[in-house]
């Protein structure tokens, strides 16, 4: 940070009255605005600030302009009477969000000049951001698209979700294991979030329940809980791209009822003093505790109780508030089911209006069924969460019996469509009762929504003909097809400066709003000078992910090699070792033949680790054995190099996607509901080297097959020979090169002679290869063989590049959200005014 700031006290305008510039958009407005803040806010004055200090400044100087947007967003809601979509969510993963409003609110070179004046480099500020720990992958980072698309096309909605205290982990790499150490992402504060003290919601937790009768002799449960919770909302504005909406994202922190018992205390039990408010903030310390154990189980399913009572005791609030009738609820809110995280909203909806508002179970149903909807994001079985009917009971005892009275009238159903038909009764069920019994949240989320989607083509008909397919015989009408997307406003505007000027240059700034436009890019596909500047903008972004790889891990890369990256979350289905079988069968040919062929490659590896997941782990252990292995090989000197690139997030992820050449989307076919990573390598240029699954499958059409590089089973292949005794050894066998990768992992060459350490990996492929990583090996070999041959073809390899990019318009989160709006909520976009700000006048 450059220390030669100016001093506002030497000019007398810095010290004008904040007024009139309060939310003003021009540079001057922005610097007296940034300069209030700092000295009003932060008690600073600049020449004793500290870098956090002048982010949290400007990033409160951006937030007032955003707050006038989110005041009038409110006040244009509640007079036109909207429909407001709801998206609960166990996950958020914004991102940065100070570059994200600078570019909506169109103020991004003002806010630069302003700090340039100051002789502050926005570029520090922004790296002074934290991450915002509110999310693992893929789900979290697609809610937050739906956040920025909703906003962006202008649909009343608002994100529910739990403000956790930390995130998941920070990932070190130590002796080439995984550590996870803890994600402080609130130490500093959080500028953006507004607490809302006023707003909270009493939770429930175990307990009884006592039946008793009403004034019309109806038969009432009472709920008589063990513990009381205290939810409190904090709100984040979520301001959509050049026009006046800006939603919100509510999160909600864990308090206790009583903080202090000020009785114990005095009588010396100190700990007993403050234990309710320890035990009540655990709630939402962490996301995603570990739940190996009993207490981790608990702890996730209190979370996800939690946020979604508070979450459905704010919209009926807010509902009562103005004057509407609860039995028109769903009329007014359309509430999305982000994965089965959010399942049991199902059973607190009906507690809420049976229970505590006393409406009939047949009227609560009909409200619960069209307010609902569920997006399922697997296909793994052991993803499909279900909990022991025993915790679920001493957590949950209303909402065990609201289910069972659920299930019970359901079954009456499946029973009268499908008579003699038990084994279906029993797959249906929401109580598996094939051995310890547990709830089904899958089938419970189903069965209490009106619409179910999938996320990708693929996705939705594997959904429909293996995993609920009983459920889509029954009910054919409420399935449906939502392909996710991304927003192109963080995945190139932000992430990706310089290419997106080149765009705007040639087909103007209409894209970031209307992807589709990049359709206009075809035009240049065959232009030379179009050609040189492409590559100019990609070789840029190698550069400058080549720098960071060497501050952070210290590896030294050539950014004219090939950059082949696979980032992702590190799990056996996305077959990261699939990708090191390959680079150690390129490392052994050049040892025998150093005259070989093989262009110079930058194997670059992203990614987390589940704490809990032995298997991942070791993958990391061996992606770093085999970097070790070649980065210190003189022979492999500029022709290989592998990098792991440690704490993979949205921020860290900014300056990857615009780096890279290849994108590794290779998972077994039939296993990755979408992805969304294959779309914003595809968006920044990258070809894809990739399987027939999720979403994949869309981008080949898109883009066409020949821009697309097709290898191994697809999903019919997949499941058929699995169910043929699929024998891995026996490819072992046949294949010498993929013979002598294995043996040499296995001899101990990359552990110090240590013959165990990978001895687990090397035994899972060669007995049981659960995600067929044998038998797509040589069709992946021989598909990379492709890339080294069209990769010396420069000019051929540019015009894909551009193809890619021209035809990605389907893959923008905003055509995902208009689809939802046509096909699940029935809801229309709302304009909301945005008034020109005035210029103000300085005084003086």
């Amino acid at each position: 940070m450059s220390t030669d700031r100016k001093d506002p006290s030497k000019d007398s305008r810095k010290r004008a009255p904040a007024t009139g510039v309060r939310t003003g958009s021009r540079a001057e407005d922005i610097e007296q605005s940034f300069l209030d803040n700092l000295f009003c806010s932060m008690g600073r004055v600049s020449r004793a600030a500290t870098v956090n200090d002048l982010y949290t400044a400007l990033a409160l100087t951006v937030r007032d302009r955003v707050l006038k947007q989110g005041v009038r967003t409110l006040e244009a809601y509640t007079e036109q009477d909207a429909r407001v979509v709801a998206y609960l969510s166990a996950e958020f993963l914004p991102g940065p969000h100070l570059a994200n409003n600078l570019l909506n609110l169109g103020i991004m070179d003002q806010a630069r000049q302003a700090m340039a004046r100051l002789g502050v480099n926005l570029d520090e500020l922004f790296e002074q951001e934290e991450e915002p720990g509110l999310g693992n992958g893929g789900m979290g980072r697609l809610a937050s698209c739906y956040l920025d698309s909703l906003a962006s096309d202008e649909i009343p909605a608002i994100g529910y979700g739990i403000r956790y205290e930390f995130g998941i982990f920070d990932q070190i790499i130590r002796d080439g294991w995984q550590v996870e150490i803890t994600d402080k992402w609130l130490r500093y504060g959080n500028p953006w979030e507004i607490m809302r003290p006023e707003l909270a919601f009493d939770v429930p937790f175990g307990g009884r329940t006592e039946n008793w009768t009403d004034a019309e002799a109806r038969r009432r449960v009472r709920w008589v809980p063990d513990t009381v919770v205290k939810g409190v909302a904090y709100d984040t504005p979520i301001l959509g791209y050049r026009v006046g909406t800006c939603n919100r994202l509510r999160l909600w922190k864990a308090e206790a009822v009583e903080s202090f018992d000020f009785a114990a205390f005095n009588h010396g039990d100190y700990y007993r003093a403050v234990e309710d408010k320890m035990v009540s903030e655990n709630i939402t310390k962490v996301l995603y505790p570990n739940d190996e154990h009993g207490e981790g189980k608990i702890l996730r399913l209190q979370q996800q109780f939690f946020f979604v009572s508070c979450s459905l005791q704010d919209m009926i609030r807010v509902h009562l508030r103005l004057g509407r009738p609860l039995e028109h609820f769903h009329m007014r809110w359309a509430a999305q089911l982000n994965d089965t995280h959010p399942a049991i909203a199902v059973a607190e909806m009906m507690r809420l209006l049976v229970d505590e508002h006393l409406m009939d179970w047949d009227t609560a149903w009909e409200v619960t069924r069209n307010t609902l909807a569920y997006t399922n994001h697997t296909l793994l079985p052991e993803a499909l969460e279900t909990w022991p009917v025993s915790l679920f009971g001493r957590l949950l005892p209303r909402h065990l019996q609201i289910i069972y009275s659920i299930n019970h009238r359901f079954l009456q159903q499946v029973r009268a469509r499908f008579p003699d038909d038990e084994a279906r009764v029993g797959r249906m069920s929401l109580i598996d009762e094939s051995g310890e019994r547990f709830v089904r949240m899958a089938n419970l989320a189903t069965v209490g929504s009106h619409r179910v989607n999938g996320v990708a083509k693929l996705h939705s008909k594997l959904l429909k003909q293996h995993v609920m397919r009983d459920f889509a015989e029954l009910w054919p009408e409420k399935f449906c097809n939502i392909t996710n997307g991304v927003t192109p406003r963080r995945f190139i505007a932000i992430s990706n400066p310089p290419l997106a000027q080149l765009l705007t240059d040639r087909i103007g700034d209409g894209w970031l709003g209307n992807l589709d436009r990049l359709r206009k890019l075809e035009a240049f596909a065959d232009d030379t000078g179009f050609h040189q500047q492409w590559r100019e903008v990609k070789h840029a972004a190698k550069r400058r992910l080549a720098e960071l790889i060497k501050q952070r891990v210290g590896i030294m890369v050539n950014p004219t090699s090939l950059f082949d990256i696979q980032a992702k979350r590190i799990h056996e289905y996305k077959r990261q070792h699939l990708n090191l079988l390959h680079i150690l069968a390129l490392y052994l040919r050049l040892k025998r033949d150093p005259l070989a062929d093989i262009p110079a490659r930058t194997f670059i590896f992203g990614g987390k680790a589940a704490p809990g997941y032995f298997m991942a782990k070791l993958l990391i252990r061996l992606i770093n054995a085999v970097a070790d292995l070649v980065n210190n090989d003189p022979d492999m000197y500029d022709r290989l190099k592998v990098v792991f690139f440690p704490d993979y997030n949205v921020k860290n992820a900014q300056p990857v996607y615009p780096a890279a050449d290849l994108s590794e989307q290779i998972s077994m076919a039939g296993k990755e509901a979408s992805g969304t990573g294959n779309m914003k390598f595809s968006l920044n240029g990258a070809l894809t080297i990739g399987t027939l699954d999720g979403a994949n499958v869309e981008i080949r059409e898109e883009v066409g097959s020949e821009n697309f590089f097709l290898f191994g089973l697809t999903a019919d292949q997949a499941q058929d020979i699995r169910e043929r005794c699929y024998r891995p050894r026996s490819i072992y066998e046949q294949n010498e090169i993929l013979r002598g990768v294995l043996d040499f992992i296995a001899s101990g060459s990359l552990a110090k002679g240590d013959t165990n350490l990978f001895r687990p990996l090397v035994d899972n492929l060669l007995e049981s290869d659960p995600f067929l990583v044998l038998a797509d090996y040589q069709s992946y070999v021989e598909c990379q063989m492709q890339v080294s041959t069209l990769w010396h073809d420069q000019q051929t390899w540019t015009r894909r590049s551009i193809i890619n990019v021209a035809h990605m318009g389907k893959f923008s989160s905003d055509r995902s959200i208009r689809d939802y709006c046509r096909q699940v909520w029935h809801v229309q976009p709302m304009h909301v005014r945005m008034e020109a700000i005035e210029p103000h006048v300085y005084s003086g």
